[in-house]
């Protein structure tokens, strides 16, 4: 007889073996490479706690509010979609769970089951996410439905103009059944060549121009607090103060949208001192213990909400396993508050917490034979502009480099380590592109050529100042494989994904690409915890 999982991440493999494979991929998978999906989680366990001692811990107190509505512990469930494909019952089951843990509730407008059917499934605090669709009767439609029938909020996701490129999804020609709250609205049979059928879904429905102003719109058709889902940025955050959202959800979307965004406990204590305390932050991402929700809590959370490891719960053992995934989450949390000298969820302050060190990146050294006035010798023998490549001088060093490429009247600069077979130990070229790119103040061009195997790369080296990228072994590896047409595939595989981090990032233009749309772990050091 299989034992009983002791942990919630042991409901992950019991989900894989209970589901079509098309099915649990469809959960489990994010986006591209799926960095910010590893992410997630690994950046909860790169923080370590400063426990307290000598605190009476005999009676623990995990209650709290949100939205002012009662919960027994600072755990919701994120809404996540067609929940029927984990378990006949669907989001019934997982409502009953929800509501037997005295557990709030964010049901997905995507859900299998009905607006009514889970309101009358049993008595609990619920709220209710929607998308903004082109044709705004829907919305409306779906968010009216939901306020008549007890829904306490609506929780608005912004982080998706586009469907983010799920390859997995893409592979398995994914296909779900009509969300029961559409139908009669709009139809869902979207047609797709080649890939997922979700996509195709959402490229036809949902609205792409969705602007914050937009939410007095939604603001016009109920009389519900709304909350934003989606904020990664105090900036977006301080936007969403100023519309008059009730609350925000710092989330990446379970890392299924924008590869390479930051992981969300990353950047959440910036949101939160963005807001001031003047509404509730709650998170999602990546949250799959006790201590993760400490943390969360630690760094300025009201709440975390909980979505992968309540489709695991319900596909390995149903209604019995939401609870199950959702008591040992409270039970982690409340061990973790004694041990750490936190009698209630008040107590949990920033102090409690402490972020591992950073290492610094390593910095190598090029030793090229070929000297300054070299260049001109060179010049003497050609009209054509004459770039560099290869700058990749120590540290300190790169201004000077740049001061004698402008004497010397190169035309441009390329950034590159010879695809690392040189010097090994040399810099990673995107370490030092922001440098050079300083260091000649605009004065002349700087390219870029360093890996790149993705247009979210692309996009990075833009954002971090290169005019241009240069690509070098995909091309080899498509003329391998498939000839010009090979190539060409290569070539427009990047120019896709680099369209779509574009449009995801919300910027139209080349030139609308700045530094402050990218992060780096240094960036991230004043949020050290």
């Amino acid at each position: 007889m299989a034992s009983e999982p002791v942990n919630v991440n042991e409901f992950q493999e019991l989900a894989r073996r209970a589901l079509l494979k098309m099915y649990f991929d469809f959960y489990n998978g994010g986006a591209e490479d799926q960095h910010t999906l590893r992410e997630n989680m690994e950046a909860f366990r790169r923080i370590t706690f400063q426990p307290r001692v000598l605190v009476d811990v005999s009676r623990i107190d995990m209650s709290t509010t949100i939205l002012g509505y009662p919960t027994s512990a600072p755990i919701m469930i994120a809404p996540t979609g067609l929940h029927k494909l984990a378990h006949p019952e669907g989001e019934v089951a997982t409502a009953r769970a929800a509501a037997a843990c005295n557990t709030i509730m964010a049901m997905s407008f995507s859900a299998d089951c009905t607006v009514e059917e889970v309101a009358s499934s049993c008595n609990a605090i619920r709220f209710f996410q929607t998308y903004v669709y082109k044709r705004r009767d829907v919305t409306a439609v779906l968010v009216q439905r939901a306020e008549r029938n007890g829904f306490k909020a609506i929780m608005l996701t912004v982080d998706t103009p586009r469907l983010g490129r799920r390859e997995a999804d893409i592979k398995n020609k994914m296909i779900a059944p009509q969300p029961k709250n559409l139908e009669g609205l709009l139809s869902t049979e979207a047609v797709s060549d080649n890939g997922s059928k979700l996509a195709a879904f959402a490229a036809e429905t949902l609205d792409p121009s969705l602007c914050w102003k937009d939410i007095d719109w939604l603001r016009s058709v109920t009389s519900l607090p709304i909350l934003v889902k989606g904020v990664l940025t105090a900036e977006d955050a301080i936007k969403a103060m100023e519309i008059g959202v009730a609350g925000i959800v710092v989330s990446n979307h379970g890392a299924r949208q924008l590869d390479y965004s930051p992981a969300t406990i990353t950047v959440l204590e910036e949101v939160v001192r963005a807001v001031g305390g003047k509404i509730p932050v709650l998170i999602d991402g990546g949250v799959r213990r006790g201590t993760d929700i400490f943390k969360a809590l630690a760094l300025g959370a009201q709440a975390v909400m909980i979505g992968r490891p309540v489709l695991y719960g319900l596909a390995a053992k149903g209604e019995y396993g939401v609870r199950s995934v959702i008591e040992m989450l409270k039970d982690e949390l409340e061990l973790t508050m004694a041990l750490s000298g936190c009698p209630t969820v008040k107590d949990i302050t920033r102090s409690h917490d402490k972020g591992s060190s950073l290492e610094a990146f390593a910095t190598g050294m090029l030793d090229a034979s070929l000297s300054w006035k070299d260049i001109e010798w060179l010049r003497s023998l050609t009209s054509l502009p004459i770039l560099i490549k290869g700058v990749l001088t120590p540290e300190g060093m790169l201004l000077l480099a740049a001061i004698k490429a402008m004497e010397v009247r190169v035309d441009g600069i390329v950034v590159f380590n010879h695809g690392a077979r040189q010097l090994d130990y040399s810099p990673a070229t995107v370490t030092v592109l922001e440098e050079v790119v300083r260091a000649v103040g605009g004065k002349i061009h700087v390219l870029f050529d360093g890996e790149v195997r993705r247009g979210t790369d692309i996009f990075k080296a833009l954002a971090f100042g290169t005019q241009a990228v240069m690509v070098g072994r995909p091309v080899i590896y498509g003329l391998a494989a498939k000839g010009e047409y090979g190539v060409r595939r290569v070539i427009e595989m990047l120019k896709d994904e680099l369209e779509l981090t574009m449009a995801l990032s919300g910027y139209p233009t080349v030139n609308d690409i700045i530094r402050s749309l990218v992060r780096t772990e240094l960036d991230g050091l004043n949020c050290w915890l």
